[in-house]
């Protein structure tokens, strides 16, 4: 049984991943920081799973608390698979460069990209000697070019920052059987994160080239095809999944 470890999986677009590799038979170790509501959800939701399933509260920001994440998944199920960086602050507040505070900067960075280092720093090894392993980071449109992003200075850094490492881990580590990619998520808001396809199709988003909005099934289903043993020759990919729509470019002028 293959076991996934996914940060912030609770809610947003990071519960349909763990509802989807849940229901493909995977085990699953799901990380919060603070809703417990919506881990009472998700338990109950998959209460005929609960032995294939464990949650783990800790803070992104705190490599105490990913250590300890880890330390979790292992000694419950002895492996870990899949790393998905689901979790990562975010500044909702539209603002520049120079009015950003330090501890805003310092959130972005240690939360979007120091995170993901000390994930990955401790899942490596056990992925290595398992010859296998799948490593999934989280992006924006077009990080691979690295944009400019207005008034997403912190954020944008740190995703771009984190399209150079999670390149390098896919070259460092092929020969172990691991993959590394990133996922770019489009303007999925709101109730769509946890929202499936179907939803989606019944409304009408004239933003989007493709007519309906994003939703998290549409990221899940990217991941869960990543993670796929015979996903392997795929690595050090970005793959946006925007519906076609422009996102970093939409207020640029406002």
């Amino acid at each position: 049984m293959r076991h996934a470890l996914i940060t912030a999986g609770a809610k947003g677009l990071g519960r349909k991943v763990t509802e989807l590799l849940l229901d493909k038979g995977y085990s699953v170790t799901v990380n919060y920081r603070s809703d417990e509501q919506a881990v009472r959800s998700l338990a109950e939701k998959y209460r005929g799973a609960a032995d294939r399933l464990q949650f783990v509260q800790g803070d992104v920001t705190d490599k105490n608390d990913l250590a300890a994440l880890v330390d979790a998944a292992m000694e419950r199920f002895g492996r870990i698979d899949c790393l998905i960086n689901n979790a990562g602050p975010y500044i909702f507040e539209r603002k520049k460069l120079a009015d950003y505070t330090e501890d805003e900067w310092y959130e972005m960075i240690e939360g979007n990209l120091s995170s993901v280092f000390h994930l990955v720093r401790r899942t490596i090894p056990i992925m290595r000697k398992q010859r296998f392993g799948r490593i999934i980071t989280y992006g924006f449109q077009g990080a691979a070019d690295a944009p400019g992003w207005v008034h997403r200075s912190a954020f944008g850094a740190a995703k771009v920052g984190l399209v150079s490492l999670t390149k390098t881990i896919a070259l460092e580590e092929a020969e172990y059987g691991i993959t590394a990619n990133m996922v770019c998520p489009g303007n999925i808001v709101g109730a769509m994160k946890e929202a499936g396809i179907a939803d989606a199709r019944v409304r009408r988003d004239a933003e989007t080239p493709v007519g309906r909005p994003g939703t998290g099934e549409d990221i899940a289903r990217v991941i869960a095809f990543l993670c796929e043993d015979d996903s392997d020759f795929i690595t050090g990919a970005v793959i946006d999944v925007t519906g076609g729509a422009n996102v970093i470019y939409r207020h640029l002028f406002r």
